[in-house]
């Protein structure tokens, strides 16, 4: 096997495409697509996404420091890809996809109430990196939709049909390989 030199870029992929709702102290809202987030910390609940300066969301999350990342799944991978290549400066994504908001229980930026996973996030540092700024955020508050529940309490994400993004390509999750911990197991 031989390996194929790239210049260096991204390629940590697949990512989680998230659906990120905003809103500015004037009542504007607005949803946005973003491939570039992740989980920093677990204690405190810390989550990061970037976010290029020019794009009409930024203002709103500088201005309040609050935002809400909405898991996506199969359902809205039409409305992920969507909101993720048209500006809210031109037109409103909520509307023209049918989409649903939802007040929020922390935060002033509403839920998506059709994502399985509404993360509420404020921001507690903006790291200028380059062409994108790193909005590194605490999770203030988390919802999941009571359709993906066991009689238990457990959450199936899974059942939700998840959504990832790589290099340029949406995909949908494939057959679980094992739970955390399956390879170092004792055989019964």
């Amino acid at each position: 096997m031989a390996k194929v030199e790239f210049k260096p870029g991204n390629m940590l992929y697949p990512l989680p495409a998230v659906l990120v709702s905003v809103a500015d102290q004037q009542g504007n809202d607005n949803l946005f697509t973003v491939a570039w987030t992740g989980t920093v910390c677990s204690d405190p609940a810390m989550v990061s996404i970037s976010v290029r300066p020019e794009r009409y969301s930024y203002h709103m999350i500088r201005e309040t420091g609050e935002f809400v990342i909405n898991l996506t799944t199969e359902k809205l991978a039409y409305a992920t890809d969507f909101c993720g290549v048209r500006s809210g400066r031109d037109i409103d994504k909520w509307k023209e996809l049918g989409l649903t908001k939802l007040a929020s229980k922390v935060v002033k930026a509403p839920r998506l109430l059709e994502s399985p996973v509404n993360i509420e996030c404020k921001v507690e540092q903006v790291i200028p990196l380059g062409t994108h700024d790193l909005f590194l955020a605490r999770v203030v508050a988390v919802s999941v939709d009571d359709a993906y529940m066991d009689e238990r309490g457990t959450f199936h994400l899974e059942s939700a049909k998840p959504i990832v993004y790589s290099h340029g390509t949406y995909f949908t999750m494939g057959e679980p390989l094992g739970k955390f911990g399956f390879s170092v197991k004792k055989k019964k």
